[in-house]
């Protein structure tokens, strides 16, 4: 028989690269269980598929849920010039196996990132050798300050990220001045570290000679914090600059914060929302020394009701590795730094699991929240059109984080030996699988990011 109700030209199947099948898929309207098929890098059917879609991958994503790519918007990868702590391939292989499917990486390398070469330099780094896809941040400074609308504007740039204490060199901009011209020459939104130079300076003596590291967050105390981000966010509203203030770590800084969110995002990081002074300092000593401190309890449950508040935009890991052998130096000369970028979703996914956070609210800490405010391209929503970057998790799978797991060239992580509820099972970038079942597959093909703004 022939015609129209031929059962095999009715059944005639599209083919597609990859088929996520029977999952529960986080999109634009919530949780529902449908398929996700993939071509050419792109999201192209969402629903139920099994009778008109096949292809030459299926990822099999019963008992999963379906998220959309994880994006990290704040790692440092060491790579020129401190690759002995990390390097562009390690640090995104990790971020890949931690369910990562992007990173903006900071521009304090060895040389810093402050100019075209600068950036390039790292793009072609990055070719071929990156598992995730990836962008750069041109460090704004002094010397570079007239120039940053065009450097901000080059394809594989994150924008620009001013560091006003906690830092070296050219990096270091801690004077108003500078400040306004940097603020002044650009239209994308400034990400910034907010500490006072000069008050840490004077304060340093607190810890020396013969620190000891549970005084760090006394050194770097919270009026150091509010005093920077008081005075970016005054200097922004004079310029009319968007700003994104970075690994906020303070109940005072939240409260100002809030008050000023028409132009002003917000950032928290996993080790500020899962260790808590003095304990972490007496259990891990400076392994778990970062900049910002990682404070007392008041100031997580600060950092929480922000969350649940609105006023935070994203959560970014700050992974930002040192060896063994340099954090055990005698503090205050061990370096301030962790990783993290492995470890982003397992232990936000532990926290859905606590009751503490939402998965829709992780969704959007994650992946749309940084896709929104940071104008990324085709990322941040399983939707049709938009890039086929999914993190596949298993909410009820039980594992322990051990240094051993851990890609980074630095190796271990401060969180060796805890029990996570939620796991990441496997990764795609762009509609090819990264890690399948927990374990990497296929080849580094990471691309650079492309934004609205750029």
């Amino acid at each position: 028989m022939t015609g129209v109700g031929n059962p095999a030209r009715r059944l005639q199947r599209r083919q597609a690269d990859l088929l996520v099948r029977g999952g529960t898929v986080l999109t634009p309207n919530g949780a529902e269980r449908i398929d996700v098929a993939c071509q050419a890098g792109r999201i192209v059917a969402l629903g139920d598929l099994r009778a008109t879609w096949c292809a030459e991958v299926t990822l099999d994503a019963i008992g999963l849920h379906v998220l959309p790519g994880i994006i990290d918007s704040q790692v440092h990868f060491r790579e020129p010039g401190l690759t002995h702590k990390e390097d562009l391939e390690a640090g995104t292989r990790g971020a890949v196996l931690g369910g990562v499917t992007a990173v903006f990486e900071m521009p304090n390398t060895n040389p810093l990132t402050l100019w075209e070469r600068d950036l390039k330099t790292k793009l072609d780094a990055a070719h071929g050798r990156a598992w995730c896809d990836h962008a750069f941040y041109i460090g704004g400074s002094a010397v570079n300050a007239e120039q940053l609308e065009l450097l901000e504007s080059l394809p594989g740039c994150a924008g620009v990220k001013v560091f006003m204490g906690s830092s070296f060199g050219d990096l270091l901009t801690d004077d108003e001045t500078v400040l306004r011209r940097i603020l002044r020459h650009g239209r994308r939104r400034l990400a910034v570290h907010a500490e006072d130079e000069v008050r840490l300076r004077e304060r340093k003596a607190l810890v020396e000679p013969g620190g000891d590291v549970r005084q760090h967050p006394v050194w770097r105390d919270v009026e150091s914090a509010l005093m920077a981000t008081q005075r970016i966010v005054r200097l922004a509203a004079e310029t009319g600059r968007r700003l994104h203030v970075l690994h906020v770590s303070t109940a005072e800084e939240m409260a100002f914060l809030a008050a000023h969110k028409r132009r002003v995002t917000v950032e928290v990081t996993p080790h500020h929302l899962t260790m808590v002074a003095p304990e972490c300092y007496e259990r891990l000593g400076s392994l778990a020394q970062m900049n910002p401190p990682v404070r007392e309890q008041r100031h997580q449950d600060a950092l929480w009701q922000a969350i649940r508040d609105g006023v935070v935009d994203v959560i970014g890991s700050d992974h930002a590795p040192h060896t063994l052998e340099e954090k055990a130096k005698p503090y205050p000369q061990s370096p301030s730094g962790m990783t993290g970028v492995q470890t982003l979703l397992p232990l936000l996914l532990d926290h859905v699991d606590t009751g503490r956070l939402s998965l829709q609210r992780l969704v959007d800490l994650s992946s749309a929240g940084p896709a929104r405010i940071f104008g990324i391209e085709g990322k941040g929503r399983i939707a049709l059109g938009f890039d086929a970057d999914l993190t596949l998790v298993d909410l009820t799978a039980r594992r322990t984080i051990h240094n051993d797991w851990i890609a980074s060239c630095s190796g271990w992580t401060p969180y060796d030996g805890k029990r996570i509820t939620g796991w990441p099972i496997h990764t795609v970038v762009r509609g090819q699988v990264m890690v399948r079942d927990e374990t990497l597959a296929g080849q580094p093909q990471g691309e650079p990011l492309r934004f609205l703004e750029a």
